[in-house]
Order: C-alpha cells, then sequence, then structure tokens
C-alpha cells in the first residue's frame, strides 16, 4: 500500500465498482475522468435492477399497490437529495441534468423575472451549459450579459466581481468549481456581494456538489444546479435546488402532465412547488439511483472523500512538476481538476497514448472554448479524481506521461 494512502480504504471502495474489473488494452482501468462522469457501484446498480424488477410503475398517479411503491421511493429521494444540500424537500426539482436545470430556470426567469435591459453577471470559466442559455436569454429578451475578468492564475478577483454590480443587476450565475481549472469560487462571499445589490445568484454546482458537503442556507444561494450521473448515480437525473418563496413566486416553463392541479378547455392552474416544474414522467429510476449513490457517499463521509482528494490533487501536482516541458493550469490552491500540457503535443494525443496503457483521461476544450481562448489555447489534457482512486494510479499516470513526454518531444 502506498504510504500516502490513509484517509479511505481505495482498494475496498474500488471493489464494490465492477467497472475496475475490466481490463482495458491489457492494464487494469485508471479511471482519471470523474469531471466527465463518475463510475457506478454495486449498491447504485442494483437499486435501478430492483425497480423494474420489483415495482416499475408511473408515479403520483396510481392507487395500487407497486405505483404507490414507485412514488414512495420516489419522494424518499427527493428529500435524500434535500439532506444532502441541507434544504427542504419542497425546494428540490427534478431535472435531466445540470444543463437541463439551468436551461428551465433561464427560461423560468425570462417569462417571470427578467425584463429588457437587466444585467446578468457571468464569468469567463463557465462550462457551455452555464453560459449558453444565458446567452439566448439576452438576444431574446434584450438582457445584457457582463463577464467577470480572471486573474492570470484562473480566479476571480471579488473587488472586480463587485463592480459589475448596478442598480440593473438581476442575477449573478457563476459555477461553484471549475471543470477545466479546479478554481472553487468563495460562493458564500459572493452570494453576500448579490443580495447586498438584490441580486439573486445561481450556482453550477456540477464539480462540487459530488466531493465536498454543500449546505445552502449557510451559502445562502438562491438555486443550485447538479447532476447525479457525476456523483455515483445513472445519467439522465439532475436537481435544481430554489428557495422556496423564490420558486412559489414562479411560473413554469414547461406544462403537460403531473404538474397540473386543474385543466379546462381555456384554462389550467399549476400544482403546488416543486411538482409544478415537474411536467410529464419523471426519471423515477434516475431518482432512486441517485437517493442510493448519496446515501453511499454519507456512508463513506463527503470530508473523508474531500480530505481523500485533497491529497491525491497535492501529490498530483508535486509529481507533475518532475514532467519536462509541461504547463500546468489554474490556482495552487484547488478541487481535485488538473489540466495540463506538454509541449506542443495535442491533447487528444496525450490521450490516446495513456489509452493504451488503461488510464482514462479527457482531452480537448471541456466545453469551456471562452476559457481556452483566455488561457490562449485550442484544449488541455485532463485528470479528474473521485473516492475511487489512489495514489497507485497517479504513480503510473505518472510513469506514463514521463514516457509520453519523452517518445513525443
Amino acid at each position: 500500500m502506498h504510504l500516502l494512502t490513509k484517509t479511505l480504504d481505495i482498494e475496498s471502495i474500488s471493489n464494490e465498482f465492477p467497472i475496475f474489473k475490466r481490463k482495458i488494452n491489457g492494464h487494469n482501468l485508471i479511471y482519471l475522468d470523474s469531471a466527465s462522469t463518475s463510475q457506478k457501484p454495486t449498491q447504485v446498480i442494483n437499486s435501478i435492477k430492483e425497480y423494474y424488477e420489483k415495482f416499475n410503475s408511473n408515479v403520483h398517479r396510481g392507487v395500487y399497490k407497486i405505483s404507490e411503491e414507485a412514488t414512495l421511493a420516489f419522494e424518499n429521494s427527493r428529500s435524500n437529495v434535500a439532506s444532502l444540500i441541507n434544504s427542504y424537500p419542497e425546494e428540490i426539482i427534478f431535472t435531466s441534468g445540470t444543463t437541463k436545470s439551468i436551461n428551465m430556470l433561464a427560461n423560468i426567469l425570462s417569462m417571470n423575472y427578467l425584463k429588457k435591459g437587466d444585467e446578468i453577471i457571468i464569468t469567463e470559466m463557465e462550462h457551455h451549459s452555464n453560459l449558453v442559455p444565458w446567452q439566448i436569454a439576452s438576444k431574446l429578451y434584450g438582457l445584457k450579459l457582463k463577464y467577470v475578468k480572471l486573474t492570470n492564475n484562473g480566479s476571480i478577483d471579488i473587488n472586480k466581481l463587485e463592480s459589475l454590480f448596478t442598480e440593473k443587476t438581476k442575477l449573478i450565475t457563476i459555477t461553484h468549481v471549475s471543470n477545466v481549472l479546479g478554481t472553487i469560487n468563495p460562493i458564500k462571499e459572493i452570494a453576500k456581494i448579490a443580495h447586498k445589490h438584490n441580486s439573486l445568484i445561481l450556482v453550477d454546482g456540477a464539480q462540487s456538489v459530488p466531493h465536498m458537503t454543500i449546505d445552502v442556507k449557510s451559502l445562502d444561494i438562491d438555486f443550485l444546479a447538479f447532476s447525479g450521473h457525476k456523483m455515483l448515480a445513472s445519467t439522465g437525473i439532475g436537481i435544481l435546488y430554489g428557495k422556496k418563496k423564490l420558486l412559489e413566486s414562479l411560473q413554469p416553463s414547461e406544462f403537460g402532465g403531473g404538474m397540473i392541479s386543474n385543466v379546462s378547455l381555456n384554462n389550467s392552474s399549476w400544482n403546488e412547488s416543486p411538482w409544478k416544474f415537474e411536467a410529464g414522467t419523471p426519471n423515477v429510476e434516475g431518482a432512486i439511483s441517485l437517493s442510493t449513490a448519496i446515501s453511499y457517499l454519507k456512508s463513506i463521509g463527503l470530508e473523508k472523500i474531500e480530505k481523500h482528494e485533497k491529497e491525491l490533487t497535492k501529490y498530483t501536482l508535486e509529481q507533475l512538476e518532475k514532467i519536462e516541458n509541461i504547463k500546468v493550469y489554474g490556482p495552487s490552491e484547488r478541487s481535485g481538476i488538473i489540466s495540463f500540457n506538454i509541449n506542443k503535443l495535442h491533447p487528444h494525443d496525450i490521450s490516446a497514448i495513456l489509452d493504451r496503457e488503461g488510464i482514462a483521461i479527457r482531452g480537448g476544450h471541456h466545453c469551456a472554448m471562452p476559457l481556452m481562448k483566455f488561457l490562449r489555447i485550442n484544449g488541455t489534457a485532463r485528470i479528474s479524481f473521485y473516492l475511487y482512486n489512489s495514489f497507485e494510479d497517479i504513480d503510473k499516470l505518472i510513469k506514463s506521461l514521463k514516457t509520453v513526454s519523452e517518445v513525443l518531444k
């Protein structure tokens, strides 16, 4: 066992993930792309299987046994999500993922809250999912986007951010953790500034909720979006959190079954929150998988997971410094995401060569093209960690990267 492996029992954890029994090109899989999507433990896989085998049915509709069981499991999942981020169940809206959550909110706010000439503050480090919807909204509704410039190391200057606020500023939308740089933004401080200027704040939590303890009450944020597939659950399930008083004041942007209270030929009225925002048949198995994933993460401890990732990140940064012609992007204090380039090698070439050794990393622009423009590059190779990664994984990665650097320099 590696001397630095101390916070988590990685061997026991990885044994609960069936995919790690697979060989890739004759090697054990080393998965270092959890910022893209996480692997799934047996418990989550079994929860989906159990739903389909034992009580597959629609929710909120049937009065028969298995429908009642499905509804109970679905709503218990909502409560489990709420407990994870310290909110109320009625503040949790199920969506298909972070992208859907942000698009939905952009439509809702544009219909209910934002007016022509209003301003939205956004940063240059945003994932396209938290940038493009606001671009479209600004063009459709006459809104103005104001971008927070980044410092040289990819952080935000709080003073410059606050200077962007005016009486027309109605929203700041910002990632908690950059999916490229690993930058951890000071959300609590930013929320305080936003509210001082009578502005709402939306946080993209896709890269933070799976990896650290999030308390929406303590942070005092108005909205939070995140995805299940990045935190051990299945794809196609996500969350939009909103403060209860805000959700109650807003009208939905999607309509149909499940979200109505009464319908006549001429008029319709809506259900209470959060159900008025959940039109159509929901992803029941996805919600169940997310609840199971949350219970799994709680059993290990998000504090331990965060500590383990910090240890991995520190060790990896130290080892990367030993590789010739490597450039690492982002601040020294960061989450478990590291982007880098080696000389003038294309990130796809680096990724492809590592794949021959069974090592999976991401190469490209990571759905953050404006950030790449800021960095004056076309893309990066990216390493990202989760609870199943070990220091031995990093040793093998570093050994392979040294070979890449020598062969392709």
